[in-house]
């Protein structure tokens, strides 16, 4: 049985370069994305650069299918899934009334149903080998409730939770999840998120591949909690010894306002 790493959300962003960083280990890797195009393009381009074996999914992960899917190309190929990286995700920013709730419900199946699953399945078959590492990529949206990203920050909240009583579940198992909140991030999501207006990405934000590393070294090293950055230690820190729940939502309001026209 050969080990690989799954990635969900591997095409672009933070998912890409985490999936650099096992090609570099020369882990196999199996990266899941909706593009397929996408996915045989970047598969030539790591195995003829680090000479590893790469396999590719091109799945809805919002639907069961996706899960089918993933689980079809580990079996065929008879892989053991060792490591586990769920950063598939996104986000939808407006007035919670305003938005669509058809995205919601896309959006609750992506963050978290097939997120759950994933763990669920292969972490039950990292125990039984005695080994494994998972990372879930929430975000410090997560933290603290957020006017204007209502849903998308309780998503994400769900996967801090998740990942912090699991954490402590696996104890002795050999098994280890890591929640990795990053804040603002250079990526694709800001598009889809529909985030262009938004004054959080005005400045300070960091790039997919500085936020990979520090999740991927807090991965292997077993972390639970791995916030990337200085600013965004900062903001959660704050956000977890504010005492009043309305300053905490008026400070979140304040910094997910849409920027002012000039």
């Amino acid at each position: 049985m050969k080990e690989v790493a799954i990635i969900t959300g591997a095409s672009g962003g933070i998912g890409y370069e985490i999936a650099l960083l096992f090609a570099q280990q020369k882990i196999d890797i199996l990266m899941v994305a909706r593009n397929k195009q996408k996915l045989e393009q970047i598969k030539i381009s790591v195995e003829n650069k680090y000479g590893i074996n790469v396999y590719t999914v091109a799945t809805d992960l919002s639907v069961r299918d996706g899960f089918v899917d993933i689980n079809n190309c580990v079996n065929t190929n008879k892989l053991t899934v060792t490591y586990l990286v769920n950063n598939a995700g996104f986000g939808d920013y407006g007035f919670f009334t305003e938005r669509s709730m058809e995205k919601y419900s896309e959006m609750l199946g992506l963050n978290i149903i097939s997120l759950t699953e994933l763990t669920y399945f292969y972490a039950k078959q990292m125990i039984k080998n005695g080994k494994g590492r998972i990372l879930n990529v929430a975000s410090t949206a997560g933290i603290q409730p957020d006017p204007y990203f209502a849903v998308y920050g309780a998503s994400k909240a769900y996967v801090i939770s998740l990942t912090e009583a699991i954490h402590k579940e696996f104890e002795k198992t050999g098994v280890t999840a890591t929640v990795l909140s990053p804040g603002a991030t250079k990526t694709e999501f800001v598009e889809r998120a529909d985030m262009n207006n938004a004054k959080l990405y005005d400045q300070g934000v960091m790039t997919a591949k500085e936020v990979a590393r520090v999740g991927f070294n807090g991965m292997m090293k077993g972390k639970l909690h791995v916030i990337p950055g200085l600013k965004n230690k900062i903001l959660a820190f704050f956000s977890s010894i504010t005492p009043s729940s309305k300053i905490r939502l008026d400070i979140a309001a304040n910094v997910m306002a849409t920027k002012q026209l000039t």
